[in-house]
């Protein structure tokens, strides 16, 4: 059978909008999954915006944030984001808690939002 959707489980990532400087998603709990991946979105780029992602993980998924070592990241994003594209990260470590981190480097605002698909379920189907 090809059922994804009751395979997998879906939580917000990164809020859709505007973002005029670095933002961090929601802790993503990864209790129940083995893997998790984050599908990111991007819109109009205003006043030459370079902004770029980042996975950070933690042990609790409050206190202790540390960027995810590069080898432990699945992407295909570039450094710098384009305009009304799209892109996906994997994290293949072992911690907890991981969330998805936009950064700035200079510019004024890029359109972006976020979802991570959490996947391998120990309890399927997912509700």
């Amino acid at each position: 059978m090809r059922d994804l959707h009751s395979n997998i489980g879906t939580v917000l990532a990164l809020a859709p909008a505007v973002q005029t400087a670095a933002a961090q998603g929601p802790a993503i709990d990864l209790q129940g999954f083995e893997s998790v991946a984050f599908a990111v979105n991007t819109g109009a780029i205003a006043g030459s915006g370079d902004f770029g992602l980042a996975l950070q993980e933690s042990a609790d998924g409050a206190t202790g944030w540390a960027n995810v070592a590069a080898d432990q990241v699945q992407t295909n994003a570039p450094a710098t984001l384009e305009a009304a594209s799209t892109y996906r990260l994997g994290y293949l470590g072992h911690e907890r808690f991981v969330r998805l981190s936009l950064t700035r480097v200079s510019g004024t605002s890029i359109a972006a939002g976020a979802t991570a698909i959490l996947g391998r379920a120990h309890s399927r189907p997912v509700a």
